[in-house]
C-alpha cells in the first residue's frame, strides 16, 4: 500500500537498533517480565508452571487502515485482540511479544503512536510488552504473540459445553461490524463517535475471563469472527448444540440509528459481527452469574448454532474467503 507521509524524521533514519530503543523507551515493564527488551529473549515469571500462548497476524489494508485508524488505534487494536484470547482461556495476560515490519519512510511519530497504543492497551490487562524483533517491508505488519497465566485453575477450552448449560456473553456485540459498515459506506463517523471507535480499537473485558473461570464455566471463546461462527466452533468441539434467543440480545442505540441509515438489519452485527471481543461462555444451568454477563441462550442435544425464529446470518470473518 503507498503512503504518502511527509515528515522530517523517518523511521528509515533511525535504523534497527536506533526504532528497538525508541519502541523499548515507551514501554513500561509490569513485574511478570523477569527481562525485558535488550537481550536475544525476554524471561517471564510462570508462577502457575503452565503459560498460555496465542498469536495473531494483522496486515495493513486487511486488517486495518491507515487512513482510517491512527497508529494509536491500530496498537490498541493488535493488542487487544490477543489480550482478548488469552482470557477467553480464563488466564490473566502476562505479555506480548510483537514482530514488526514497517516502510521506511514512516515518521517516527507514527512509530510512537503504535507504541503508545501497544502499552495503553496492555497495562489495564496487566500485561507488558516484554520484546520483539523488527524489519522493513512495504506496508505495516503486525505479528503479535500474548502469553498468560492461570493462576492455578484448568483452560476454559472451548469443548466443555454440555446440553443443559446456558449461553451468556460479556462485552459489547455488533459494534465494530456497525464501524466498520459505516466505513465501508463513506459515511461520516461523526454521527456515530462510539461505533467508529469500536472498529478502530475494541474494548474486550479482560477480567471477565478469569472470573468466568471462577464462575465454574465449561467453554468459553473469543467473539473475534462473529457471535454465531465463534458459538459454533463451541458447539463443535464440544459435540452439542446452541440455540440463541434473539429477543435476549442486546441491540443499544446507536446500533439501529446507524442500521436504519444503510437499510440493513442490525441485528445482522450483533449476531455476525466480529472484531469486538466480547467473550462468550457456557456455564452450569445453576450458575449464579455477576451484571458483566448476560444470558442469551442453551446448549442442547445436537449440533451447530441455532438462532430462534431468525434465519441463521450469512458472515463471520474467514480469512480466505473476505
Amino acid at each position: 500500500m503507498e503512503h504518502t507521509w511527509r515528515c522530517d524524521i523517518r523511521v528509515a533514519d533511525l535504523g534497527e537498533f536506533g526504532i528497538i530503543a525508541r519502541v523499548a523507551g515507551r514501554l513500561p515493564q509490569l513485574p511478570a517480565v523477569l527481562l525485558g527488551p535488550g537481550d536475544d529473549a525476554a524471561v517471564l515469571r510462570a508462577p502457575d508452571g503452565r503459560v498460555v500462548v496465542t498469536t495473531d497476524l494483522l496486515l495493513e489494508g486487511r486488517h486495518f487502515r491507515c487512513d482510517w485508524s491512527s497508529p494509536y488505534d491500530i496498537g490498541r487494536k493488535a493488542a487487544a485482540q490477543n489480550l482478548a484470547d488469552v482470557a477467553a482461556m480464563g488466564a490473566r495476560p502476562t505479555a506480548l511479544v510483537v514482530g514488526l515490519g514497517l516502510p521506511g519512510e514512516l515518521p517516527v511519530e507514527w512509530l510512537d503512536g503504535l507504541a503508545d497504543g501497544l502499552r495503553d492497551e496492555c497495562l489495564p490487562a496487566g500485561a507488558s510488552v516484554a520484546g520483539g524483533d523488527i524489519s522493513r517491508s512495504e506496508s505495516v505488519v503486525l505479528g503479535v504473540t500474548a502469553l498468560g497465566d492461570l493462576g492455578g485453575r484448568p483452560p476454559v477450552t472451548r469443548s466443555g459445553a454440555r446440553p443443559g448449560d446456558v449461553v451468556a456473553f460479556a462485552g459489547r456485540l455488533g459494534h465494530a461490524a456497525a464501524g466498520l459498515a459505516l466505513f465501508l459506506a463513506g459515511r461520516d463517523d461523526l454521527p456515530y463517535p462510539d461505533l467508529a471507535a469500536a472498529h478502530r480499537h475494541p474494548r474486550p473485558p479482560y477480567d471477565c475471563g478469569p472470573a468466568a473461570a471462577g464462575l465454574g464455566a465449561t467453554a468459553m471463546a473469543d467473539v473475534s469472527d462473529g457471535l454465531v461462527q465463534d458459538l459454533g466452533h463451541i458447539a463443535a468441539a464440544s459435540g452439542a448444540g446452541v440455540v440463541l434467543d434473539p429477543g435476549a440480545l442486546p441491540v443499544p442505540e446507536p446500533l439501529p440509528a446507524a442500521a436504519a441509515e444503510l437499510g440493513v438489519d442490525p441485528l445482522g452485527w450483533v449476531l455476525a459481527g466480529g472484531d469486538d471481543h466480547a467473550l462468550v461462555a457456557t456455564f452450569p444451568a445453576d450458575a449464579v452469574l455477576p451484571g458483566e454477563w448476560r444470558v442469551i441462550g442453551e446448549v442442547v442435544a445436537g449440533q451447530g448454532v441455532q438462532v430462534s425464529g431468525y434465519d441463521r446470518p450469512e458472515g463471520g470473518w474467514d480469512h480466505f474467503r473476505e
